[in-house]
């Protein structure tokens, strides 16, 4: 089974336990909104793609890890969303959730997915408590304070922040969080690979970035040009469309060098190559190369 396939049906498995006879029926709903139909699922497919680099076969502890971050990261798009921050009314091509369910309901989908993230990945390694506790420390760590994503939207409130800094929190930490959770799966080293978490994230971020000012809302799936209304902290806005996609193949490049030793090197590198181009606006992928 492909990653994406495994990625998507765990997704739908974890929901599954919670959206229930009993549960409110508009909450279930507004939760299956928020995480169907799902993005690339960047950050579980890459903590899949450390786990099998590294040559673990515990399919089972790899999807929750990554089901787990995946939730976290949806749970995190929908309160971004709200009128308090960007008031978005798109998310994936569709309307968001507070647009579609209300704000109320778009709040407790939002809290729903955050405390079942934890529950999935406590229910799948029950018997496993000495992988359990780093997997927890590490995923709670990238939502939390004080370099996770909830104070990267922190930042936002402040009255200055820098590029990087900001980024990281906001966007690099649940992809530091995928690669050092891969790596925990397989007992491999999560630090080493935290570091090509980082450098994956910011360059995504980047990435973010450039599409906020070359691409379309219907490539993107959501309104462009926010980062420039919202005043909020830009690469491209900082460094200028090159300077931005210098930075970006900078990153990508740091990020394949900073790849461990293991089985599957070569493998994920070209997953991070890959990656890096599908990444790239359309219109700037000829200028880039």
């Amino acid at each position: 089974m492909d990653a994406t396939t495994r990625i998507e049906q765990a997704l739908a498995a974890a929901i599954d336990t919670v959206a229930v006879p009993g549960c409110p029926p508009r909450l279930a709903e507004a939760v299956r909104h928020a995480v169907f139909p799902g993005g690339a699922r960047v950050r579980p497919r890459l903590c899949l793609a450390v786990a099998a680099a590294c040559g673990s076969r515990d399919y089972a502890a790899a999807d929750a890890a990554g089901v787990a971050i995946e939730l976290l990261h949806c749970a995190s798009l929908v309160h971004d969303d709200l009128p308090c921050f960007d008031d978005s009314p798109l998310r994936r091509g569709v309307p968001s959730v507070h647009r579609a369910f209300g704000e109320p309901l778009a709040v407790l989908a939002g809290d729903a997915l955050i405390i079942l993230a934890f529950e999935h990945l406590a229910r799948v390694l029950a018997d496993s408590p000495e992988r359990l506790a780093p997997l927890l420390l590490t995923i709670s760590r990238s939502v939390g304070m004080p370099h996770g994503i909830t104070a990267g939207q922190a930042w936002e409130c402040e009255p200055q922040v820098t590029v990087e800094e900001y980024h990281r929190a906001k966007t690099g930490s649940l992809f530091t969080a995928a690669t050092a959770a891969g790596a925990l799966v397989a007992g491999a080293d999560a630090e080493a690979w935290s570091v090509v978490g980082d450098k994956i994230g910011e360059a995504y971020q980047v990435a973010d970035d450039l599409r906020d000012v070359a691409a379309s809302a219907q490539e993107v799936g959501k309104p462009v040009g926010r980062d420039a209304v919202l005043n909020r902290p830009s690469a491209a806005g900082e460094l200028g469309i090159d300077g931005a996609i210098a930075r970006l193949r900078g990153l990508v490049t740091g990020a394949i060098d900073a790849i461990p030793a293991c089985p599957g090197r070569d493998q994920f590198a070209e997953v991070l190559m890959a990656e890096s181009r599908r990444i790239m606006p359309k219109d700037l992928a000829q200028r880039a190369a």
